[in-house]
């Protein structure tokens, strides 16, 4: 593909995009046991007709929209739909609750809520029926009897459409016309309101094409979406990403079918986040280890050379990981990824050492939702190194405060908290984004993130340790499936810990002891267990980054208890209000 062509609006880049490939399959997802497309010109009607059915029903450019759906094509037909009347798409998460909508229903202001389907209306309904400005629910799917007004979705996308029409009216949006509000869900505090506008996805699209086009080409991509849509990350990247590539999008049935999907979709990229390859190689790990043989042999010979230069003496052994084992590990991603991009969270080093050691490409990004949201990422041609996170990205400009807190400067920058002053004041300054991370550009000009700022510890002797770092090793222990430590203020550090729920089975069984962690997390043999892991972990520490004392968790950290965010980010003030006592206990005896 030549240079990225400028567009005003994400609206008039589908567009475009669309009258390119015509009837090419766009839009992929499973009907009755098999994948079935969607073309990009049906795409284009669609959208047409839903965003003439939006203006008939009242709704005026500038009005919100709040959308609640799983990953479907609905979804994107939906939201390129909002912006092409000159609405603000308002994504939430499926897990969200009452209150949760509540709130950013009240706070968007929005006229109408397109839901999916009964069981998330469940939570959403009560919340329309309780706001001052919502008066229209757009169901994918029958809903059965409601309060509110409804007018179904496929009705209003198969009525009256002119491609050319809503083409045309396209054209009179600009780069700063607000597109979107994504509600930060965060690590703490209500969900705010950023104001993404057209120019800072496009930045985004725009420079990601950059990476790809420079060092693997452009051919016919394809993505399997299976991050949620109304996180930033998986908006941009997972949906106008792959319409700036004229790519084809499948939708993933669900993370419990997402590795047999992967097998069938055969993605070229895909945009995921650190948890997903630390499962991954969790499970790779232990499958070449209960097989044996010549297999772990290869495996830990592959870890030991890395992607560094190969001796003469390790060629044979270098042939042999080619041909034997990495074709194996290929297979597992469809045989075909260029690059796996991760985001939403920091990968640890040694993930992205172990992947890459397997000859399978991850380029891990940073950004932010205030940030279109990325704002740097690898580059194979560059040199990737796991311990940074790339340099900046095309047209986005990148400085390091005194206090090492990373700021950022370009289009792909927020307009602002929606009617939040206060808060958009603290974030923007000069026309620079306080990111809140800590961090420092290395000798290449990579960006390396330390932590964040505010979750920084200070023990009391007035030493920084960096809590997501000690959390990063913990996690790669197979007896760990989640960590959290602490320490602020304190002589040492504690650590809440989530043990691995297949080690767990296997240590009862062995120990003869029941499998439920109710029972075993009083159990002083099973926190020695635990404890010796953490130990191993203390070994490669410093003596202020030494996990001291442990808890064990009552149950795993999930979107479901408020304990993690979407993009499987721990909330540390939701797990300190439910463990906070019982940590603080630990510094008592």
């Amino acid at each position: 593909m030549p240079g990225f062509e400028r567009f005003d609006s994400l609206v008039a880049m589908f567009f475009t995009r669309a009258a390119e490939k015509g009837d090419a399959p766009f839009l992929w997802s499973k009907q009755d046991g098999a994948w079935t497309p969607i073309s990009w010109n049906e795409a284009a009607r669609r959208v047409a007709a839903f965003a003439k059915a939006l203006r008939a029903e009242g709704l005026n450019p500038g009005d919100r929209v709040v959308l609640v759906s799983e990953n479907r094509p609905d979804w994107c037909i939906a939201d390129l739909g909002i912006m092409a009347a000159g609405c603000v798409t308002v994504p939430t998460y499926t897990t969200n609750t009452e209150r949760d909508h509540a709130h950013i229903l009240e706070n968007s202001g929005a006229r109408a809520a397109i839901v999916s389907n009964a069981k998330l209306a469940q939570t959403l309904l009560p919340a329309v029926v309780r706001s001052t400005a919502c008066e229209l629910v757009i169901p994918m799917e029958p809903l059965g009897q409601s309060s509110v007004r409804c007018v179904g979705f496929d009705a209003m996308c198969s009525g009256p459409a002119d491609v050319g029409e809503a083409r045309s009216a396209a054209a009179a949006f600009k780069r700063s016309d607000l597109a979107c509000l994504i509600y930060t869900s965060g690590t703490g505090g209500a969900p705010r309101g950023v104001r993404q506008h057209h120019g800072a996805i496009l930045l985004n699209v725009e420079g990601c094409i950059d990476i790809i086009a420079a060092d693997f080409g452009t051919s016919e991509e394809v993505f399997l979406s299976f991050l949620p849509l109304s996180h930033a990350y998986e908006h941009s990247g997972g949906q106008f990403l792959p319409i700036g590539l004229g790519g084809q999008i499948y939708y993933a049935e669900g993370l419990e079918k997402l590795t047999a999907n992967i097998e069938e979709v055969r993605p070229t990229i895909m945009v995921v986040v650190p948890r997903l390859f630390e499962l991954i190689r969790a499970r790779l790990i232990k499958a070449v280890e209960k097989q044996g043989g010549l297999g772990l042999k290869l495996l830990n010979k592959a870890i030991a050379l890395g992607t560094g230069p190969v001796r003469l003496a390790d060629r044979p052994a270098k042939l042999a990981i080619d041909l034997l084992l990495k074709p194996k590990v290929s297979k597992r991603f469809g045989g075909r990824v260029k690059a796996l991009v991760s985001g939403g969270a920091p990968l640890n080093p040694e993930v992205g050492n172990f992947f890459a050691a397997l000859g399978v490409t991850v380029l891990q990004g940073y950004g932010q939702t205030e940030a279109g949201p990325v704002i740097s990422c690898n580059r194979p041609a560059a040199g990737i190194d796991s311990s940074t996170v790339g340099p900046p990205m095309k047209h986005v400009t990148v400085k390091i405060a005194e206090d090492g807190e990373i700021l950022v400067q370009g289009e792909l920058v927020m307009a602002g908290y929606w009617r939040n002053e206060a808060e958009t004041a603290r974030v923007l300054k000069d026309g620079w984004l306080y990111t809140g991370d800590i961090g420092h550009l290395d000798a290449a000009g990579r960006l390396v993130i330390t932590d964040r700022k505010k979750d920084i510890i200070i023990n009391d002797k007035g030493d920084n340790v960096a809590p997501q770092r000690i959390e990063g090793m913990l996690t790669l222990q197979p007896e760990i499936a989640q960590a959290v430590v602490s320490g602020d203020r304190r002589p040492y550090i504690v650590g809440l810990i989530v043990p691995d729920p297949e080690w767990m089975a296997e240590w009862a069984a062995e120990n003869e002891k029941p499998k439920d962690l109710d029972t075993l997390k009083a159990d002083p043999a099973f926190h020695r267990a635990l404890m010796a892991s953490v130990d191993k972990v203390n070994g490669g520490l410093s003596v202020i980054e030494k996990v001291r004392r442990i808890l064990i968790a009552d149950e795993p950290f999930s979107i479901e208890n408020e304990q993690m965010t979407p993009s499987l980010k721990a909330r540390r003030h939701a797990i300190r209000q439910v463990y906070g006592e019982r940590l603080d206990a630990l510094y008592k005896n």
